[in-house]
């Protein structure tokens, strides 16, 4: 009798354990909309203390198309995705934008934030997300993690001004990007808090 319950319940974890493991590793991927100067023009040479003033002149964020990550990670930083979109920024969200490097004691870590309206851009450690802050998993983070290639959703919002990501539409949130006086503050389960600073340049040894 015991086997028996013990095989019905392997059997029943079976299907959720193999549907999972479809979602995370074999679900086809978005068709990839990136534009092709995103892997041509040179990052190197942006000035990311020198942020685009979003005042509506220039292209909205519905303009520019979806960047997705090629492969399982980049390999040479790509230039800035939402060059030219000077869409205002909700009234609800913080402004992250720029080149942010950790100084937490034992933690290497560079990203760039880009954002145009609702519309954000992070892109760091061989990933490009790009997603809208609206809570949906629709329009949220749809990417992959490097090295492993393994799928990934996230819905994000702006919750009292913190941008906040729901990984596959949960209603917890993990993970956490703020504005603390000078310091981009990173919330992140493996890590902890990772605390960051301003720079202008991509140093030439990452990528």
């Amino acid at each position: 009798m015991l086997r028996w319950i013990i095989f019905r319940l392997a059997a029943a974890l079976a299907v959720p354990l193999c549907v999972a493991a479809g979602m995370l590793f074999v679900w086809p991927r978005p068709a990839d909309t990136t534009a092709a100067r995103v892997f041509t023009d040179d990052a190197y040479a942006v000035d990311y203390c020198d942020l685009p003033i979003l005042d509506g002149s220039g292209l909205s964020a519905a303009e520019i198309p979806k960047a997705f990550t090629p492969g399982c990670g980049w390999e040479q930083w790509p230039a800035p995705i939402l060059a030219n979109c000077t869409e205002p920024l909700p009234a609800n969200a913080q402004d992250l934008r720029g080149l942010w490097q950790s100084v937490t004691p034992g933690m290497v870590h560079l990203e760039r934030v880009e954002q145009c309206g609702n519309r954000v851009v992070v892109v760091t450690a061989g990933i490009i997300h790009d997603f809208v802050a609206d809570g949906s998993v629709k329009n949220g983070s749809r990417d992959i993690e490097p090295p492993t290639c393994m799928n990934t959703w996230a819905a994000v919002d702006w919750r009292d001004q913190v941008l906040s990501f729901r990984p596959f539409g949960l209603s917890k949130v993990l993970v956490t990007r703020e504005l603390q006086g000078d310091q981009l503050v990173w919330q992140y389960p493996r890590f902890g808090e990772v605390r960051m600073e301003r720079r202008c340049r991509l140093p030439s040894s990452s990528g």
